[in-house]
């Protein structure tokens, strides 16, 4: 084994483990990101990966810190590459300050190595699967993380194993751990990464978790989905807590199916979350439509990745905005949200169920593979601190569902089947009974009152989130899981004078958008697509047509790194 390691590390590090699908990667992510924050660790994770069950090339992108960091890097301080080709894979990332532990006889390249033995050592306790443990070892013990931590996040991992089998893991992850020991200490590799003292208690969660916790806060207790990546870890949460939470989860035949199941129970009493790619939601625009028309609430979570047709399935891409915002046959009312961390999609999805059951109108929360695959240490979400609020009415004798004279919001009280008065929806266009009518006068009388909606819901919208100086002279604008990197970024190029403004509802838009804007002497707009879709928004309502555009769409997201020079260069 060579030892010629000289490096310091400071503050912060990424360490990436590349291998093919079904190579247990994601058993090494999981292990190790639990390990780092139970030690007492800023910890961020992400993964890219190919849509195949076995084989391609794969990769998993670990940031400890010093500080709390949700973004991507670029960089590489440490690559563990379980296959031949996982260094070509990553080769861009790739650069004179990599250090690359792996076994040297089974790598093709020029790239200096450190050759570490993990399939003998793995071997030695009767089977190559042991291999992963025995890395998950050697990057804890470069960090020099508490071995009785590790022991008993070992031990608790592999409970349902068997002894023989957890015995073998914690011998194989301390010689793995031992193996490190011989690259640090002074004069060879030394990291220095302050703890948090408070990560011990905080959770790790990621962005598909949060969208589905936030969705029982918002009292959830209805799902219906088609599996597609990237919103199937929705349905999928939700399906294993549905008993604990008293949810019924349905995987329909199609997403036509889905979208019509949870407009019927919302009807019936029901708070329903239809979740969906860009490619899935197509098939539901109708359905979206009759939501409109029954004045039926409806939230539905549109994983977004790259399109058109079947895409790259299992990359990320911000490409479907428009599709969401003018999805569905004639003028309606909607609101859409796009949370920008894992914090905010626990809490707008949340406040995702209370808009659509006061305004009875389809609400979308767009997040997309990158934020639903990534996981961050956050403090405890206490979900009774959201209050959820209720407007489902008790009907009587004479009840009209569609009743003009109520709220001058345009929004008629909503009663549901099984009280004193008669529940009437239908999909044509109706009376204030909903009773199919052609009449022309009560035709314009409901346009108006649907369409009067809107006005209202713009007097509650999210603002966006300012960071940095208020007298800016330059202003960064982003929308949904650009939020870490964008921020991260304006830091890296140390510019005093340049905020940012995350924007986490793009429909409808904050009143005081268009002041934000003309207050900067310049604008950047970074999106994750080819041809600044949110920018057309902000030029549609406020007016102001952004020149300098950040885009990004090979399916991959931002890094800290590309975004902070291509800002330096506008700059």
């Amino acid at each position: 084994m060579e030892k010629q390691i000289v490096k310091k590390i400071k503050d912060d590090i990424s360490i990436v483990i590349g291998g093919e699908a079904g190579q247990g990667i994601q058993t090494v992510e999981k292990l190790l990101t639990h390990l780092f924050k139970d030690a007492g660790f800023n910890v961020y994770a992400t993964k890219e990966y190919m849509s195949r069950v076995r084989g391609g090339s794969n990769s998993t992108e670990i940031r400890v810190s010093s500080f709390r960091r949700n973004a991507f890097v670029r960089k590489i301080d440490i690559l563990i590459p379980l296959d031949p080709d996982s260094i070509g894979h990553l080769g861009r990332r790739i650069d004179g300050d990599t250090i690359i532990f792996a076994d040297k006889d089974k790598m093709s390249t020029d790239k200096p190595i450190i050759d570490v033995p993990f399939a003998k050592v793995a071997q030695e306790y009767g089977s190559p699967i042991f291999l992963n443990t025995v890395a998950v070892g050697l990057i804890l013990g470069i960090l020099s993380a508490d071995r009785e931590v590790i022991e008993r996040n070992i031990s608790s991992y592999f409970s349902k194993k068997g002894e023989d089998i957890i015995k073998k893991n914690v011998s194989a992850m301390n010689r793995g751990y031992g193996i490190a020991k011989d690259f640090v200490g002074p004069g060879k590799l030394e990291i220095d990464i302050k703890k948090n003292s408070a990560a011990k208690n905080e959770i790790l969660i990621s962005g598909s978790e949060a969208v589905s916790f936030g969705a029982v806060a918002g009292g959830c207790n209805f799902i219906s989905a088609y599996p597609m990546t990237p919103s199937t870890g929705v349905l999928t949460t939700l399906s294993r807590y549905a008993s604990e939470f008293g949810i019924i989860a349905e995987q329909s035949e199609d997403e036509i199916s889905a979208v019509n199941m949870a407009c019927g129970a919302w009807y019936a009493g029901a708070r329903a979350l239809v979740c969906t790619a860009g490619g899935g939601f197509s098939l539901m625009t109708e359905g979206v439509s009759l939501a409109a028309m029954t004045e039926t609430p409806l939230v539905i979570n549109v994983g977004m990745r790259p399109a058109p047709a079947t895409g790259l399935p299992t990359r990320t891409e911000q490409g479907d905005l428009e599709l969401v915002l003018y999805a569905g046959h004639g003028e309606f009312p909607r609101i859409v949200f796009a949370p920008g961390t894992i914090e905010e999609a626990f809490a707008i999805t949340q406040k995702a169920f209370n808009l659509a059951d006061k305004y009875q109108v389809p609400v979308f929360i767009l997040s997309d593979q990158y934020l639903a695959d990534t996981y961050y240490n956050v403090p405890r979400i206490e979900p009774e601190h959201f209050r959820n609020d209720y407007y489902v009415v008790e009907t009587g004798k004479g009840y009209k569902r569609y009743s003009f004279s109520v709220n001058p919001d345009g929004v008629s009280p909503r009663g549901v089947p099984g009280g004193g008065g008669l529940v009437c929806a239908d999909s044509d266009e109706h009376d204030e009974d909903g009773r199919i009518t052609e009449d022309e006068n009560v035709r314009k009388r409901m346009v108006d009152k649907r369409l009067g909606k809107l006005r209202f819901l713009s007097r509650g919208v999210m603002p966006p989130e300012l960071t940095g100086p208020k007298e800016y002279s330059a202003l960064v604008i982003g929308w949904g899981s650009t939020c870490g990197v964008i921020k991260e970024a304006i830091e890296k190029t140390g510019k005093k004078s340049v905020s940012s403004l995350h924007f986490k509802q793009v429909y409808p838009l904050h009143p005081f958008t268009a002041g934000y804007l003309k207050k900067a002497k310049k604008i950047i707009l970074v999106e994750n697509n080819a041809t600044g879709q949110f920018g057309k928004i902000l030029k549609l309502y406020t007016g102001v047509d952004v020149k300098n555009k950040i885009l990004k769409y090979d399916g991959l997201p931002f890094s800290v790194e590309e975004l902070s020079e291509e800002i330096e260069e506008f700059l």
